[in-house]
């Protein structure tokens, strides 16, 4: 009666194999990729993409990790992110520096190599190495006008940066269920994957997961949604006023 039972449940088992492999079904007896989740694996693309931006844009604040290429440059960040400003560090061509910005201040931190200013000759000049000394392991005021600020002031604001990286070219598609770091998630993409990918959480609020950038310009982790951090400026005897620009370097 055993050996019946048990022949009966192989014969089921590959039927129901034969079916999926055949057709795609969901199979006997298989799992609801969507069930007990938020639902939004089951809308259009589009509608995915919305409501992801709406909890991104909601959310208080974001841990953002992971490579940005813009203009032929890459650099790496791990940045913390809310309304008010933001803090982390950038690195980019071997060169590495924290950021902090609290409300429209922006301070720049950096080891005295950083503000070496090389020759030609690879050679650095007396005033410029007194410059960097004193700017050596300090955050550094960095003036509204300089260059600088506009440069890296972006990789501090929440809204400016998610709404420039969040987008995906082309037409949109959904491409499966996956999982990133233990949560569940619904692909989207543009261009079928050429014009960008975006996983989306399935549990909880609908917030980006994971984003793969068009055209290679880069891969970014967002996590921490909604987790407050401290934000507060460095105490003075830890910060430099430099004037009103940076050494070029």
């Amino acid at each position: 009666m055993l050996q019946g039972r048990t022949r009966r449940a192989a014969l089921v088992g590959a039927m129901c194999a034969l079916v999926v492999t055949g057709t795609g079904l969901t199979g006997c007896g298989s799992e609801d990729p969507d069930a007990g989740t938020n639902g939004v694996g089951k809308l259009p693309a589009t509608t995915i993409q919305t409501k992801s931006r709406t909890a991104a844009t909601s959310a208080d604040a974001v841990r953002l990790a992971g490579t940005v290429v813009s203009n032929g440059r890459t650099y790496r960040l791990d940045m913390r992110l809310k309304a008010d400003g933001g803090t982390g560090s950038v690195t980019s061509q071997g060169a590495s520096f924290k950021l902090l910005r609290v409300g429209e201040h922006l301070f720049l931190k950096a080891g005295a190599e950083f503000w070496n200013h090389q020759d030609d000759k690879g050679g650095t000049s007396s005033a410029d190495t007194a410059a960097a000394d004193k700017l050596g392991d300090k955050y550094v005021k960095v003036p509204t006008g300089d260059p600088a600020y506009k440069r890296f002031i972006s990789f501090t604001d929440k809204d400016v940066l998610l709404e420039g990286l969040l987008t995906l070219h082309g037409a949109l598609a959904t491409d499966g269920h996956h999982e990133q770091s233990g949560v569940r998630t619904i692909r989207i993409t543009g261009d079928k994957g050429a014009g960008g990918t975006l996983d989306v959480s399935l549990e909880g609020a609908p917030y980006p997961v994971l984003l793969v950038r068009a055209g290679g310009a880069g891969t970014l982790r967002l996590s921490g949604w909604g987790k407050g951090f401290a934000l507060a400026e460095p105490a003075k005897d830890e910060t430099v006023d430099y004037g009103r620009q940076l050494p070029a370097s």
